[in-house]
């Protein structure tokens, strides 16, 4: 199961050119709702807004070296090491979805394009890598979802309780889950790998088909907010917040462990 290419199988009753074309309107789905969100939000507007306030009320100016070695530590820091999480368990749960999720889409994409049908044998290590990122999306997605997510007691919610901003986890690990049900089922020749394709397609598709919706657009914002909030601390605007006190933080308690968010 692990070395089979589940796209290649599926040519059999459905053409290569679909599969193609299924992906491009995915892809196509992804950037449209992702300059959608931007417009309507106006995200974008904001960003170059804050960014000419901060480069005015900095106190230095960066030369073009400095702002490269930024965006090397952005990207270094925040981008491949998610360093932004404080707390250990939910930057290692990030961590395995994030990759988990590049190496699924990147080896579906592969597999797709370059490696269609049983004729064209694609390397074992891709539908290894499809098999793989798909088990660590489940991983880190479920357990951020059921032990990580949300403190409820802390904010007297319900562990039930689902909101707008839950769209793109519960769609991601959907999509993750019913991939490795489906490619174990047609490995297994079962009567049901149909039934499970076609729940398989209505995730992806809600997936990549409600960037405008869900949290999807975040992984694009995200990096450019790190970039700026290291601008600013380097040039000495601070987002208008004043320089850090000389004596140490206080958190908690003896007889509490503190519980910050």
């Amino acid at each position: 199961m692990l070395s089979t290419n589940p796209f290649a199988t599926l040519s059999a009753s459905i053409p290569s050119s679909v599969m193609q074309a299924y992906v491009v309107v995915m892809i196509v789905l992804v950037a449209g709702g992702t300059l959608f969100d931007i417009i309507h939000k106006k995200s974008a507007r904001y960003f170059f807004a804050n960014w000419r306030n901060a480069k005015k009320k900095g106190t230095q100016q960066l030369s073009g070296a400095q702002t490269a070695s930024l965006a090397i530590q952005t990207a270094v820091v925040e981008g491949l090491t998610s360093a932004e999480f404080c707390n250990l368990r939910r930057r290692i749960a990030h961590l395995l979805t994030m990759y988990g999720f590049i190496a699924y889409v990147g080896a579906s994409v592969v597999m797709v394009f370059w490696y269609p049908t049983p004729a064209i044998t694609a390397p074992a290590i891709l539908p290894l890598l499809w098999h793989i990122g798909a088990l660590m999306i489940c991983i880190g997605g479920y357990w951020f979802w059921f032990f990580i997510r949300v403190d409820v007691a802390a904010e007297g919610n319900s562990p039930f309780r689902v909101v707008r901003a839950d769209l793109f986890i519960l769609s991601l690990l959907a999509t993750a889950t019913l991939a490795l049900v489906w490619a174990y089922l047609q490995a297994a020749g079962s009567s049901w790998t149909d039934v499970l394709l076609g729940l398989y397609v209505i995730a992806t598709t809600v997936l990549f088909g409600s960037v405008p919706w869900s949290k999807f657009a975040h992984m694009f914002f995200k990096p450019a907010a790190a970039f700026q909030k290291r601008m600013e601390q380097a040039n000495g605007s601070r987002s208008n917040l004043p320089s850090p006190a000389d004596k140490p933080e206080i958190l908690g308690s003896a007889r509490r462990m503190p519980r910050h968010y």
